[in-house]
């Protein structure tokens, strides 16, 4: 999510290496190369106002402000974290605090 909000949409730089497949990749590894990501993407929003709009002309939303696209991926995070707690309230039946 980083690398396709902030990354390709903001900057326009090419997707061409992204690989979303885990499978057999260590835990260490997808820890540190997620931990590079949120660096890359600190370093963009950092040069940017959040008022800059995106570069990237694949992507509607890549004409979007920065602001737009930062506030976008807080809400895909929550939505990803909400299904999660879904599935762990479907294997254990625990519901969360709220």
């Amino acid at each position: 999510m980083q690398r396709a909000i902030v990354q390709w949409k903001c900057t326009g730089l090419s997707e061409g290496d992204a690989d979303m497949r885990i499978d057999g990749v260590p835990l260490a590894k997808l820890l540190d190369e997620y931990e590079r990501q949120c660096r890359i993407s600190n370093e963009i929003v950092a040069a940017h106002s959040l008022d800059d709009v995106g570069k990237h002309p694949g992507y509607r939303s890549g004409a979007a402000s920065l602001r737009w696209m930062l506030i976008h991926m807080v809400e895909e995070t929550a939505r990803h974290a909400g299904h999660l707690d879904t599935i762990r309230e479907l294997v254990d039946g625990e519901k969360g605090c709220y």
